[in-house]
């Protein structure tokens, strides 16, 4: 078994080509990663891809379209909605004629992965939802809302950097990321070596802005997460700012015969390198065997 990255190439789905990367051996079976929003593939480190694909899994990790190599369009004016996230990642699985695959996402990326879930449940062999929250079919009343410092940065937005600047844009992208990691996990050099990975891939790292702009709007549809029948794990993190636990306790409750794994200390971020003994065996156990 090899945890092998190979080249990024680009992938034809409907209106626009999606950038991916694949690890592992191609006649394993397949676990398609997907990021939060505003967030390229970078974040899915290579080294966490390559360990989960030493596993016996063929990884793929991809930017959504107005992130790093993917489709991009002009920053503050998308001409899409929120639902095309969706359907992009949808057609990504049907392109790779690898389906039904494991679906893993991360905060928005486990938003999609719910709606693929519901409306293409012929893609999804099993999903794992991290850092993230219900998209239909829980009670959110009683549910905590953001930390006072992710509240703080949705009323009163810091200021955009220098998109020319590429030391002010990489600064800009570790304050998001500490911000929103967990503070016992937060490691300042490797989240700016990221970031300088998503700004030297990026064709308009600014274009990543229009997912703020589109996460309200698309299909009227209703979703309720009780009728997911895919077999569900659920990984969050005790010390996540904007969906703290009981989201995803009762994201877990609501999902006939999920599992919740709770990590402690763990933000709302990709699983860091801390964790990643606990969280790797957990995934592959979940998606396995095959």
């Amino acid at each position: 078994m090899t945890g092998g990255a190979e080249e990024p190439r680009l992938v034809t789905v409907g209106d626009v080509e999606l950038c991916i990367q694949e690890f592992g051996d191609p006649t394993d079976p397949t676990i398609v990663l997907m990021s939060g929003a505003a967030a390229s593939m970078d974040w899915w480190d290579v080294e966490l891809c390559s360990a989960i694909a030493s596993h016996g899994r063929r990884v793929v990790r991809y930017d959504h379209r107005d992130t790093g190599r993917s489709t991009t369009g002009a920053p503050g004016s998308p001409k899409y909605d929120g639902s095309v996230l969706d359907h992009d990642s949808a057609g990504l699985i049907d392109a790779l004629k690898r389906g039904p695959v494991h679906l893993v996402g991360v905060s928005m990326g486990g938003a999609i992965a719910q709606s693929i879930a519901l409306r293409r449940p012929d893609l999804v062999r099993t999903l794992t939802l991290i850092a993230t929250t219900a998209v239909g079919g829980v009670e959110d009343v009683s549910l905590p809302g953001p930390a006072p410092a992710v509240a703080a940065s949705f009323a009163d937005p810091p200021p955009e950097p220098d998109w020319t600047d590429r030391a002010e844009v990489v600064a800009w992208l570790v304050d998001a990321e500490r911000t929103y990691g967990g503070p016992r996990y937060f490691d300042e050099e490797r989240t700016r070596a990221i970031a300088g990975e998503v700004v030297d891939r990026s064709i308009d790292v600014a274009a990543a802005g229009n997912h703020w702009l589109v996460l309200d709007g698309g299909d009227d549809e209703p979703l309720d997460v009780r009728r997911i029948t895919a077999p569900t794990l659920v990984v969050h993190g005790t010390d996540d700012p904007l969906f703290p636990l009981p989201h995803g306790e009762a994201l877990a409750a609501a999902i006939p015969g999920a599992r919740l794994v709770v990590v402690d200390g763990m933000g709302h971020q990709v699983p860091p390198p801390a964790t990643w003994d606990h969280v790797v065996p957990a995934l592959i156990d979940h998606t396995g065997p095959d």
